[in-house]
C-alpha cells in the first residue's frame, strides 16, 4: 500500500493481485476545500437566524440533498469543527466557529466592496461568496484596510 499527497487530495494504491486500485481519501483536506467552508459559514449564519440548526436547516439554505448534508456533517463532526447533540442540533466548535467567522467576515467585506464600486447586490454577493475561498490573507488585509 503507498500512501501519495497529491494537491490536498490523497491516493491510496492498493495493490491486489497485480492491479492498482486507487481510492481517494478526501476526509483529512475536506474542510480546507472550499465545501467544508461554505457548510461552516452557513452553520454560522444560520445560528444567527436561529436557536438550533439542523441538518434540514442547511439542506434547505444550501438546496443540497439530504445525504450529501449527513455526508458533510460526518466529516466535519470527524474533524472536530461541529458538535451535534442527541437531538442532532449542529453547533460549531471553537475551531469551526474561527473559520466559519473568517469566511463570513471575507463575504461581508468583499461584497460591500463590490457594490460600492457598483454591482448590484445579487451579484455581488455570488461573485464574493467565490471570492472569498481562494483570496490570500495578504490581499484581504489590504482590502480591508482600503474599505475602512
Amino acid at each position: 500500500m503507498c500512501r501519495v499527497g497529491l494537491d490536498k487530495v490523497y491516493m491510496t494504491m492498493l495493490y491486489l493481485s497485480g492491479r492498482v486500485f486507487v481510492v481517494l481519501n478526501i476526509l483529512e483536506d475536506f474542510i480546507m476545500q472550499e465545501s467544508g467552508e461554505m457548510y461552516l459559514e452557513t452553520i454560522l449564519v444560520l445560528s444567527q437566524k436561529k436557536d438550533h440548526v439542523r441538518s434540514i436547516d442547511i439542506c434547505e439554505e444550501m438546496g443540497y440533498s439530504k445525504p450529501s448534508v449527513s455526508r458533510a456533517m460526518s466529516i466535519l463532526r470527524s474533524g472536530k469543527y461541529i458538535e451535534m447533540d442527541d437531538n442532532n442540533y449542529i453547533t460549531l466548535t471553537k475551531a469551526g466557529r474561527a473559520i466559519a467567522e473568517k469566511i463570513y467576515e471575507r463575504h461581508t467585506v468583499i461584497s460591500k466592496l463590490l457594490m460600492k464600486v457598483g454591482i448590484d447586490e445579487k451579484t455581488a454577493a455570488e461573485d464574493a461568496c467565490r471570492i472569498e475561498h481562494v483570496i490570500s490573507d495578504t490581499s484581504f488585509e489590504a482590502i480591508k484596510r482600503f474599505t475602512e
